[in-house]
């Protein structure tokens, strides 16, 4: 097992207890512990600022809530997890028959033992989320009811951390941090950007890549709002959620379609032999359909293993930190690692000696690839990065095309580049 799966897993089982919502402290409190691993620039946006079509919403933060049965005992307790409180519910504080307390709970009865994930962010409601074996045992008579919570003017959190590269083109990397106590929607995506971000910053990447951790949609509506002058340099993006799951990676393309990040996640995917798939873009699902919106129009695609809502433990108490592995979520840090390591060496060449086969033994192009196992192949690859070095073909389009590994043709541009051959 891979050390950062262990630390990712870990991360994730740290986050897991704290309430997190689209607005409030459990937001700062996660991005707070994301900060200790990575340095993070926060930033707060009132309460009431026009982004876009929306308006930041009030600030919401609880400090207690329960339900007590007739008898006095917590049956249902925020204590025991943040999942049992209707995200963004209203103050209570009322005695009420069970026949009536009935209208404001929600449970899951094709899986009584487990407790749903409900919010009501933009209308004013209260509500508790039970197991339905919990409520089936409820007696009738008075039950207290009490949600100790705060709804008032105060801001929208977000945090940024951009590694450097070296052009100020980005590639953003985007998740959610609204979800309450789901470890794979969307704990795991923060670990898995977390160490991502990690990982890059001990390198120079040619793209400078912009980390985003902000609440989903209304976040990352309030992101390109406030950076609608600069957007345009988002040249690629991936946004992440559902990374730790046991099911095989998937990975939506853009709208587009045919950004270029799209077609280097088919490429990695398909030349890694990893179980995948690859879904058109549809406007539902994560944040991507935020930066991908017709006046944006980025390319960014998003990375998951089990899609959202394709495993019966989406948006359940179910989904805590035993559903999510070490090892998936290494191995779709490792896919990203793959992903990015193609985008950053994409590159388009002009051939140097374009009339006929220049003559690569007395530049001791051959020479240097005496002893190697994969001698022929290299030597397959100069060629053809030579012969589609018109400024056109990019080598993605080399790899494509002549079906040899990426990191193959990037070395032979690399000895052709040496040799004075080609230029990009």
């Amino acid at each position: 097992m891979s050390t950062a799966g262990q630390e990712m897993h870990a991360l994730v089982e740290r986050m897991y207890p704290l309430c997190r919502s689209i607005t409030g402290d459990g937001v700062r409190a996660t991005l707070d512990i994301v900060g200790e691993y990575v340095p993070l620039q926060t930033h707060e946006v009132p309460t009431g600022t026009q982004v876009l079509d929306w308006t930041v919403p009030q600030e919401w933060n609880i400090r207690d809530a329960y339900i007590a049965d007739p008898a006095g005992n917590r049956v249902v307790d925020f204590a025991a997890s943040s999942l049992h409180v209707l995200g963004y519910s209203v103050p209570v504080s009322a005695t009420m028959p069970l026949s009536e307390l009935r209208e404001h709970l929600y449970t899951l009865p094709d899986h009584p033992n487990w407790v749903p994930y409900r919010t009501s962010y933009y209308k004013p409601e209260w509500g508790f989320c039970l197991a339905q074996e919990t409520l089936d045992a409820l007696p009738d008579g008075e039950y207290e009811v009490r949600v100790d919570s705060t709804l008032a003017d105060g801001h929208l959190t977000y945090a940024e951390l951009v590694v450097p590269g070296q052009v100020a083109d980005e590639v953003i990397v985007s998740c959610h941090v609204c979800h309450p106590s789901l470890a794979n929607d969307n704990l795991a995506g923060i670990a898995v950007a977390t160490f991502l971000a990690r990982a890059l910053a001990r390198e120079t990447p040619y793209y400078t890549y912009r980390f985003i951790y902000a609440p989903g949609t209304i976040g990352a509506i309030t992101w390109l709002a406030r950076n609608a002058e600069r957007v345009d340099r988002v040249k690629h993006g991936l946004v992440l959620a559902c990374a730790g799951d046991s099911g095989q990676l998937t990975y939506k393309q853009s709208r587009r379609g045919d950004a270029e990040i799209d077609r280097v996640m088919r490429h990695v995917l398909a030349s890694s032999e990893r179980p995948h798939q690859v879904n058109e873009f549809t406007p539902y699902g994560y944040d991507e359909r935020q930066y991908c919106s017709p006046g944006f129009d980025l390319g960014v695609g998003s990375l998951s293993r089990t899609p959202y809502a394709g495993y019966p433990e989406y948006h359940t108490s179910a989904d805590n930190p035993d559903f999510v592995t070490p090892e998936a979520m290494a191995d779709t840090l490792a896919v990203c690692r793959e992903a990015f390591a193609v985008l950053d060496r994409n590159r388009s060449y002009v051939n140097l000696s374009p009339y006929g086969e220049p003559q690569l033994g007395r530049r001791g192009l051959y020479d240097s690839l005496g002893g190697r196992s994969d001698a022929k192949q290299a030597q397959l690859a100069m060629l053809w990065v030579l012969s589609l070095s018109d400024g056109e073909h990019s080598l993605l389009d080399v790899a494509e095309r002549s079906g040899l590994p990426f990191d193959t043709v990037a070395a032979a541009a690399d000895a052709l580049c040496g040799a004075e051959l080609i230029k990009a």
